[in-house]
C-alpha cells in the first residue's frame, strides 16, 4: 500500500463510435470506481493522432465520448471529465518521460508492433512514445490505480518502470526538496515523487470479442457492423444484432470447461455476465443446457434494456453541444490545476529554472 491519496485515472480515445466492448470494459467501471473514490475521466484527443493526424470531426467526436461518459452515470461535477488537449502538462510530462524511458522499452511495446506492422520505420515517432503519454497522464496527478483492459496491462507496467526510474534518479532532489511519500516497494519502504500505479483488471466481461468471430476483439474499425453493438444503437438494432450473433449448434454447457474450444459461445455468455454482474459459472447454472434459440432472446431483451436508455440520454446529452462544451471547459480547469502542481514539483526536481 502506498501513502498517496488514492486517486482514479483512466480515458477513451474519440475514434468513432464507443461500442459495448468500450461500455463493459471501461465506463461502467467508470461509473463504479466514482461511487468510492477520487476519478479523473479524460477523453485523450492527443493520443487520437498518433494513428490519424488528420481528423474531420475530431471536436465531435470528443462531445460524443463525453455523451457517453455522462450518459452512462459518471458526474462531471463530484469528479472531473474533460479533453486531454486542454491541459498542457500532459505533453510537458511527456517531453520529460520520454528522456526518462529507454528506446528499447518502447520497442517491446506488443500494442505499437500490432500498430505499426510490417511498416514499422513509416509509423509516426507519435505512435512509438504512445505510451510515455499514456504514462503523463496518469502520472500528471499523481494517479494511483487505472481501470484497463488485459491489452493495456503493459502499458501500466511501462508507466511503473518510468515512474521508478524518475524517482531513482533523482532520489536526492525528492529528498532535498521534501516532495517525495514513503511507499512500499517490494519489501522495501522508500521514498518516491511519482507513485506506482496500480491496474483494475478484472470483472466478467472485462474482454468483450466480435459478434461475428468470437477469436477477434470487438472493434470500431471492424467493416461489418453487425460485430459491434454501438452505444448509439436503438432497441430495434440491438435486438437485431444479437440475434444473428454468430453461434455453434450445441446447446450451452452448465460448467466452464464446457465453453473450452467454444469462442463465441463464451462471448455471449460472457456479455450476459457483464450486463448483470454474475459471474459466467452463474449465467451458466441458470441456462445450461438450454439452446441459442432461448438464450439469444434472454439476452437480447437484457442487452435492450440495460443499453437502450444509455442510448438515449446520450443523444440527449450530444444535442446540448453547450452543455458538453461547459463540462469539458470546468473539468480541463479543474484538471489543469492539479496537473499544475505536479509540474510545478517536476520542474523544482530536475532544476529548471523558474524564476
Amino acid at each position: 500500500m502506498t501513502a498517496f491519496q488514492p486517486l482514479v485515472f483512466s480515458g477513451v480515445q474519440p475514434t468513432g463510435n464507443l461500442h459495448l466492448g468500450n461500455y463493459l470494459g471501461a465506463i461502467r467501471k467508470f461509473v463504479a470506481l466514482q461511487e468510492k473514490s477520487d476519478c479523473i475521466y479524460c477523453v485523450v484527443d492527443l493520443h487520437s493522432i498518433t494513428a490519424q493526424l488528420v481528423h474531420g470531426d475530431l471536436a465531435d467526436q470528443t462531445r460524443s465520448i463525453t455523451a457517453a461518459f455522462l450518459a452512462s452515470g459518471i458526474d462531471p461535477k463530484k469528479h472531473i471529465v474533460f479533453n486531454q488537449s486542454r491541459v498542457m502538462q500532459h505533453a510537458e510530462l511527456a517531453w520529460v518521460f520520454n528522456c526518462v524511458a529507454r528506446i528499447g522499452w518502447m520497442n517491446r511495446m506488443t500494442q505499437f508492433k500490432d500498430k505499426a506492422g510490417k511498416d514499422r520505420e513509416n509509423a509516426s515517432l507519435g505512435l512509438l512514445a504512445y505510451p510515455s503519454l499514456m504514462a503523463a497522464d496518469m502520472m500528471v496527478y499523481r494517479a494511483t490505480h487505472v481501470p484497463v483492459g488485459d491489452d493495456q496491462k503493459q502499458h501500466v507496467e511501462l508507466t511503473r518502470d518510468i515512474a521508478q526510474k524518475f524517482n531513482n534518479d533523482f532520489s536526492g532532489r525528492i529528498a532535498e526538496l521534501g516532495v517525495g511519500v514513503e511507499m512500499q516497494v517490494g519489501e522495501e519502504t522508500v521514498n518516491g515523487f511519482f507513485p506506482l500505479i496500480e491496474p483494475v483488471i478484472g470483472g466478467p466481461a472485462a474482454r468483450i470479442m466480435s459478434l461475428r468471430d468470437g477469436s477477434k476483439k470487438m472493434s470500431k474499425s471492424d467493416p461489418s457492423d453487425l460485430s459491434r453493438i454501438n452505444l448509439t444503437d436503438d432497441a430495434d438494432t440491438i435486438s437485431k444484432k444479437i440475434r444473428k450473433a454468430k453461434t455453434d449448434p450445441d446447446a450451452l454447457p452448465s460448467e466452464m470447461d464446457g465453453l473450452a474450444g467454444r469462442p463465441e459461445a463464451e462471448n455471449l455468455v460472457g456479455i450476459y455476465a457483464g450486463l448483470t454482474d454474475m459471474t459466467k459459472e452463474a449465467v451458466l447454472q441458470q441456462f445450461g443446457g438450454q439452446q441459442f434459440s432461448t438464450f439469444k432472446p434472454a439476452l437480447a431483451d437484457l442487452a435492450v434494456e440495460k443499453l437502450a436508455p444509455i442510448a438515449g440520454e446520450m443523444r440527449r446529452i450530444s444535442a446540448d453541444r453547450t452543455y458538453v462544451d461547459s463540462v469539458l471547459r470546468d473539468g480541463g480547469e479543474r484538471a489543469g490545476a492539479r496537473a499544475e502542481a505536479t509540474m510545478k514539483s517536476v520542474r523544482e526536481i530536475m532544476g529548471f529554472l523558474q524564476h
